[in-house]
């Protein structure tokens, strides 16, 4: 079984992180949710608190096939100042393993160089921030082990493309078969 963790910081955009979580459990892929912030809860942009998992402290990331980061303001400012995710996110992308990102958080890919030579998607206004990258309008792209979505309103798209990286089209056509997708 596939296991990915989701960093989350308080300010994050909750559509992002949670949908991401349920779709990915539907699919039997573990998904940890891992706190930035020192404690279980996590207060979203739009006020809605929820608890993780566990605290980045805690955390077994040997025992994770990927990682992703949700967008939201301020949460996504607090990624990419947390060494932890920093040092996270180049290592997996190193090792070749997942690195996902939406909305504001593929800015964090950028400033940590993950970009370079890669083609990459975000909220509209954060493009300058994909260092190195060649913007796509799409919805979700995915090059290699390097997956970006623009925000809330492609979530599920995101994450079920997560779900593609790690299963296959048949798995997909059967999640969105469950979940009545539009697509």
């Amino acid at each position: 079984m596939s296991r990915i963790g989701i960093f989350l910081a308080d300010g994050c955009e909750e559509i992002e992180a949670l949908t991401v979580v349920d779709v990915a459990r539907r699919a039997q892929i573990e998904t940890v949710m891992i706190s930035v912030s020192g404690k279980k809860e996590v207060t979203s942009s739009h006020s809605v608190t929820f608890q993780t998992d566990i605290g980045k402290e805690a955390a077994d990331y040997s025992k994770l096939d990927g990682i992703v980061l949700p967008g939201g303001m301020p949460g996504t400012l607090k990624l990419g100042e947390d060494s932890t995710v920093c040092e996270t996110i180049r290592s997996f992308a190193g090792e070749g393993k997942l690195v996902a990102a939406i909305c504001a958080a593929p800015s964090v890919l950028g400033q940590e160089g993950l970009l370079q030579g890669k083609r990459a998607t975000c909220h509209p206004g954060f493009e300058e921030k994909l260092l190195g990258a060649e913007f796509s309008d799409a919805c979700v792209v995915r090059d290699g082990n390097i997956i970006t979505s623009r925000g809330m309103g492609t979530a599920i798209s995101f994450a079920l493309e997560i779900v593609r990286y790690f299963q296959d089209d048949e798995a997909v056509e059967k999640l969105k078969t469950a979940l009545v997708f539009a697509s």
